[in-house]
């Protein structure tokens, strides 16, 4: 298993996160709505808005994780996915050096196939991700990469909105 490096911005991109006033606060229906869209246009059992902390992943929204809120930032394949500006897909990933042995693909929840798009501010901080997870290998088509990279841009839009709410509020 390769744990994914940080990006050289570290610090300021964890200055962005922490801005947002999002860590650890209640699900909110605004960012459900869309890992549940992408859930059932998928057709996967997992789907998530991640935002990676210092040490640790994030789900801000989550289908199919049961009562699991974060991981560890070190096994995270979103971790990997921020050092990108494009959609990191992992078509399986028993059969990708940097994440065969992972035990969140050795062992619950068993993830064989992995999309993630960068959540980008546009700052050019990445937070984090809009991540689509199966248990069996894939790939994705032309049609379904536009159509995460369009949901990837409403979370950006309910960020964006975020920072608003608490610049005015």
């Amino acid at each position: 298993m390769l744990a994914p490096p940080k990006p050289d911005n570290e610090a300021a991109r964890i200055a962005a996160l922490y801005a947002l006033l999002i860590l650890d606060t209640p699900p909110e229906q605004r960012f459900d709505r869309i890992v549940d869209f992408a859930a059932q246009e998928f057709d996967v059992p997992i789907a998530l808005i991640t935002l990676l902390d210092d040490d640790r992943q994030w789900f801000k929204a989550a289908v199919g994780m049961g009562t699991t809120c974060q991981t560890s930032r070190d096994i995270s394949f979103c971790g990997h996915t921020i050092l990108r500006r494009e959609i990191m897909v992992i078509p399986d990933a028993a059969l990708d050096p940097r994440f065969a042995d992972n035990p969140l693909v050795t062992g619950p929840p068993h993830i064989r196939f992995y999309a993630g798009a960068p959540l980008v501010l546009d700052s050019g901080y990445a937070l984090g991700s809009l991540c689509i997870i199966d248990t069996q290998p894939r790939e994705l088509d032309g049609i379904e990469m536009a159509i995460l990279s369009t949901l990837r841009h409403l979370v950006m839009q309910e960020l964006a909105a975020q920072a608003a709410e608490h610049a005015h509020g």
